[in-house]
């Protein structure tokens, strides 16, 4: 990282691992039993996905699931974030229980620790049952109670094993994507329906936390994803609008978690479709948790924009390397928003949960090798921009890979891979990159290959 000369360090008992979700790698969405999601709707809708891309078949992690952990080892991973498909284990959300979708999951376990790999098990990465979207989904005030009984039917199954949770993956992408703009299940745009959305989940995420309080006998966290708001110009307008983009996109969830309140700007924000919440719920929001996920990919620099909705901020797009999503690679960012968390949260246990990006992998070379080296380079940045953080003091206790395998991207399909594994799609063969080979000698070193790369 520019500006940075010390010697990159880790402590001893770092956590090093990768992630994945279940709808994007397991396919068999229907096996044995499960559910459909409502993703299993969304990529049937028409013009919604690339490509027409599903999860049907996805990395048919499903069936290929301990040879996926041998790969793994074969990595050196120390631990392993992954998902729990909530109609896979509760095919209408609620009531009947389908203990072989149940069943999966305990087998997964078992064999991540037969492997010495720490299981860190996310309950819900976005595939919500399409039972319970069809009784309103996020917007229905009971899926609280919901959520909490099928993580307390989790927790009963899996706990004796494992040592730290997730309640919810990145709700504001849930929100944002799925309630507000469309572009993600179940693919509505409203206004009004966004802040309701946002605030059952994280209802659902304290309702859970407490669940676990009363019978877990671990550790429990939230992942959220954050995006350091950067104001273009030292400008009235720019800088109201960045603290706008910054209050929507990182402070929504983290301020009623922590701080047990919603951000101010907000209102400002929404307007007339901003509620007013009872004192109680924020209380249930504002449980204590252990630990902190974030999921960090990009920064933004934001400028004021009067037809931007609904924030009225937009970013301005820098001359600099970007991701094939189109992400400004900016490795200070984390760095930034590990110690933005550190002041204004009073620095709580992190795990940096995702962390990686989409670049073009070239066809795999005659001797086997597939080259990616803006991905090595992506890694090195960013790992060193979290060395820096942990030299400031923070509290950075482990990092995920995103991701294990090339996936579908969501929306995207499977034209964007993140993976540090390459994944014909065709024939299922994983080929580990040059990245997943560099991530692995970070491993064994704990990070000290990077002071020579």
């Amino acid at each position: 990282m520019p500006g940075i000369t010390r010697r990159v360090r880790f402590p001893a008992n770092f956590l090093w691992g990768a992630a994945t979700s279940a709808y994007q790698i397991e396919g068999s969405p229907l096996a044995d039993g499960a559910g459909p999601s409502i993703w299993q709707r969304f990529t049937r809708t028409p013009g919604m996905m690339a490509n027409g891309d599903t999860g049907d078949v996805a990395c048919d992690h499903y069936r290929r699931w301990k040879d996926d952990v041998a790969l793994m080892k074969r990595l050196g991973l120390r631990a392993y974030r992954f998902s729990i498909a909530w109609a896979r284990v509760l095919p209408e959300g609620r009531g009947r229980v389908n203990a072989k979708g149940l069943d999966f999951y305990s087998r997964l376990v078992d064999e991540l620790l037969r492997n010495d790999i720490v299981p860190l098990p996310t309950l819900f990465h976005w595939d919500l049952p399409a039972a319970l979207d069809d009784r309103g989904g996020w917007l229905n005030p009971d899926i609280a109670d919901w959520f909490a009984d099928y993580a307390n039917l989790v927790y009963a199954k899996l706990d004796d094993r494992v040592r730290q949770w997730a309640t919810l993956n990145e709700p504001w992408v849930v929100t944002d994507g799925g309630y507000l703009h469309g572009a993600l299940a179940p693919g509505h745009r409203s206004k009004f329906e966004a802040p309701i959305a946002a605030h059952h989940l994280l209802r659902a995420h304290g309702a859970a936390v407490q669940a676990y309080h009363a019978n877990g006998k671990h550790r429990i966290g939230i992942v959220v994803n954050i995006e350091p708001k950067y104001s273009a110009t030292q400008g009235a307008e720019d800088l109201a609008a960045t603290k706008r983009a910054e209050a929507y996109m990182n402070r929504q969830y983290l301020d009623p978690v922590f701080l047990g309140a919603y951000p101010e700007e907000l209102r400002e924000i929404f307007d007339e479709a901003w509620p007013a919440w009872p004192d109680a719920d924020m209380a249930l929001i504002r449980q204590p948790i252990d630990w902190l996920g974030v999921n960090y990919y990009t920064r933004n620099v934001t400028r004021f924009d009067a037809n931007a909705y609904p924030l009225r901020a937009a970013p301005v797009k820098q001359d600099a390397t970007c991701t094939e999503t189109g992400w400004e690679v900016f490795a200070q960012g984390l760095t930034d928003t590990l110690t933005w968390i550190k002041q204004r949260y009073g620095n709580p246990p992190v795990y940096v949960t995702e962390n990686g990006a989409a670049f073009y992998d070239p066809p795999r070379a005659a001797d086997g090798r597939i080259d990616d080296p803006l991905r090595v380079d992506y890694f090195k940045t960013h790992l060193a921009a979290v060395s820096e953080a942990i030299a400031q003091g923070c509290d950075v206790r482990g990092y995920m890979a995103w991701s294990l395998l090339d996936n579908l991207e969501w929306s995207l399909g499977f034209a964007k891979r993140f993976g540090i594994v390459h994944v014909d799609f065709a024939t299922q063969v994983r080929t580990i990159k040059n990245s997943g080979k560099f991530y692995a000698d970070v491993i064994a070193t704990n990070g000290d290959v990077l002071n020579g790369a």
